[in-house]
């Protein structure tokens, strides 16, 4: 502020005391206060210009921020985790070898249950093993009856057990990978075969999963680790289905924290005895957890530090802003749980961060 300047009167400001003058005062903006020389030249008055020269301080207008007090306390809701829903048991049907697909008895749908044959493959190798297998059967014979009597040796006895041994082993190994059995109960998920299709060993020829019960894998933050028991129960809602709830429990707690992520695994199983909750959906799980009185605050007053995961939260207080460290929590809709950094009814701002500095004076845009 310069005192006694006129209408018409130029006021011109030196940056480097007195060498060079200016009327812009632009490279002050963002200084938070400092001296200057100023001069004023009166041309209205004197037909001869006077110049005065003088020191004045620069104390730029506050920085003007929005702030507002959204954090009260409140009782924390259960929390909520999503997942995806999974088959309880999957299973791959599949022969060992590449053989000739002789016959499917199963379609995409189709419910079977266990020990039902869904692929008959060709026999060709199987039949040649069969004959090979009873004509030692017969030699075994022969020679089990001579060695009986003292005619045969214990080992040439031996050589021929194990021969038989090897081939009953080899024959059946061969019946089952030419018929194909479903070993659980549950439903077709994928065929990837036609009947007289070459199986060459890539993809399964059928998928079969349980889907009675399914369950879900959810990755839960390490301070509820000591709270989450097997046997819990827990409320599940599908987006296919809206708000209609669906029970579980907890079927397994995984014993250790994943170092990267501060989490640790949880399955989750629903009986699904009407099979109306299928692999693929999409679910939103919530345990309880009982209640817990933390603060709220709004997502636009969290800063990310650069460079780092840290979030912080300006505080207005006394006409000032300070940089507080914050935890969060959950996200609820356009709000975060705070569990540790600011308290219940604090000011913050959720304006103008980009400007700010801790401590630094502000003006609160009402």
């Amino acid at each position: 502020t310069v005192d006694n300047v006129l209408d018409g009167d130029v006021v011109e400001y030196s940056y480097d005391g007195g060498e060079t003058w200016t009327t812009n005062l632009d490279q002050y903006k963002d200084v938070t206060e400092t001296t200057i020389k100023v001069r004023v030249t009166n041309a209205n008055y004197d037909p001869s210009p006077v110049e005065l020269e003088g020191t004045v301080k620069i104390t730029p207008k506050p920085v003007t921020v929005t702030a507002n007090s959204y954090n009260k306390a409140y009782g924390a809701t259960d929390p909520e985790f999503t997942a995806t829903v999974e088959a309880n048991i999957s299973n791959n049907i599949a022969p060992q070898n590449p053989v000739r697909i002789e016959k499917l008895f199963a379609e995409v749908g189709d419910h079977v249950k266990a020990g039902q044959l869904l692929v008959k493959m060709d026999e060709t190798n199987l039949k040649q093993t069969k004959i090979q297998l009873d004509n030692q059967e017969l030699e075994f014979k022969r020679i089990d009856e001579l060695y009986k009597v003292g005619g045969a040796s214990k080992s040439a006895w031996d050589a021929q057990k194990t021969q038989l041994d090897v081939s009953r082993a080899t024959y059946k190994n061969l019946q089952e990978n030419t018929q194909l059995l479903s070993p659980i109960t549950g439903i077709v998920t994928a065929r990837n075969y036609d009947s007289g299709d070459m199986y060459s060993g890539g993809s399964p020829i059928f998928t079969v999963e349980q889907i009675r019960p399914v369950k879900l894998l959810i990755n839960v933050s390490e301070s509820l680790f000591t709270k989450v028991k097997k046997g819990k129960d827990v409320d599940i809602r599908l987006d296919v289905y809206g708000d209609e709830v669906f029970k579980g429990k907890v079927s397994l707690v995984y014993p250790t924290i994943d170092p990267n992520t501060r989490t640790f695994p949880v399955e989750i199983k629903i009986d699904n005895n009407d099979e109306r909750v299928r692999p693929g959906m999409f679910a939103r799980v919530t345990i309880g957890f009982g209640t817990q009185n933390h603060v709220v605050a709004p997502d636009l007053a969290i800063v990310k530090q650069s460079g780092a995961g840290d979030r912080y939260i300006y505080v207005y207080k006394d006409g000032k802003v300070y940089y507080e460290k914050v935890e969060l929590g959950r996200r609820m809709g356009n709000k975060y749980e705070v569990i540790s950094g600011v308290n219940s009814g604090d000011q913050v701002v959720i304006s103008g961060q980009s400007r700010l500095n801790n401590g630094m004076e502000v003006e609160i845009e009402k």
